[in-house]
């Protein structure tokens, strides 16, 4: 029997429900990472932007986190597919040694793709928390994307943080679908847990979101610190030698558990939601029934 091709924009699709329900926990996330210390709770940071922006202010940056959705992770999980589809042999598809190459080459793709809105993104997140003189303003992703090209550096700020967003897409590809798939073939081949149930869907993308909020950490502060910086001319070396001089090593490691209040769910819901859509084969011609010979 064939293997069956899914269509390439479920991962983005899937990234897209995912992030309607997780941006508030997403937004905390990006303003904890960017707050200078002594920094507030996940608790606090979340009942501080109720209090001075209302519900609405959870939801900053809606749009931005959408077309990120729609680029990064459209592009790294298509390519990811594409590539297990094409050059790794059907016998070998839970195997690291292929499965570590396949998912950093995605992930490295889908880093630069998404690159412009995730820029976008961390600013319309974060503008609200800047006092007046330094906020962007951006009403919306389309309007931020033509005032950064239009006039505040074109394509060179659409292009800020382009590398450690790449090793960040890296990072989360290998440590995310990777291990999802690897838990998942754990718990089916050797637990025996039935591979169509919802239970081993989020059992095995939960592990998932553990290995990849710790593995991703890292990258994710630092590439926060740099896409939010208002000196443009602070290179990223800069920005890095600051903060470890200021805050010490483990500021690489702040906002761990925000991070994974957002990137578990996340996580969880992404995986579920690709399974839903394999599952009732979304945007795939329905079979034909057999005709009498």
């Amino acid at each position: 029997m064939s293997e069956i091709k899914y269509p390439w924009w479920y991962g983005g699709a899937a990234g897209c429900f995912a992030t309607v329900v997780t941006h508030p926990l997403d937004l905390a996330k990006v303003r904890l990472q960017a707050a200078p210390s002594p920094k507030p709770t996940i608790a606090k940071m979340i009942t501080g932007i109720l209090r001075n922006e209302g519900v609405v202010g959870l939801y900053s940056g809606m749009s931005a986190a959408l077309l990120r959705q729609c680029t990064y992770t459209t592009a790294r999980f298509g390519a990811y597919d594409l590539i297990k589809q094409k050059l790794i042999p059907r016998d070998q598809l839970t195997n690291m040694a292929y499965l570590l190459p396949a998912s950093m080459v995605s992930g490295a793709i889908g880093g630069l793709c998404g690159n412009f809105a995730d820029v976008l993104n961390i600013r319309m997140q974060n503008d609200s928390a800047l006092d007046a003189a330094h906020r962007r303003n951006y009403r919306n992703a389309l309007d931020g994307v033509y005032k950064i090209y239009r006039y505040e550096g074109g394509i060179r700020t659409l292009l800020t943080g382009w590398k450690p967003n790449m090793v960040r897409g890296v990072l989360m590809t290998a440590s995310q679908v990777v291990t999802y798939d690897v838990f998942k073939n754990y718990l089916v081949t050797q637990l025996h847990c039935d591979p169509a149930q919802n239970s081993t869907h989020f059992g095995a993308s939960l592990l998932a979101g553990l290995v990849a909020t710790t593995v991703c950490s890292p990258a994710d502060v630092i590439k926060t610190r740099i896409m939010n910086a208002t000196d443009e001319k602070r290179g990223a070396f800069r920005i890095l030698r600051d903060a470890v001089r200021t805050e010490g090593p483990s500021f690489m490691f702040r906002g761990w558990l925000p991070s994974f209040t957002r990137l578990g769910p996340f996580t969880m819901l992404i995986f579920f939601a690709i399974e839903q859509l394999k599952k009732h084969r979304v945007g795939m011609p329905r079979e034909l029934p057999a005709r009498d010979a």
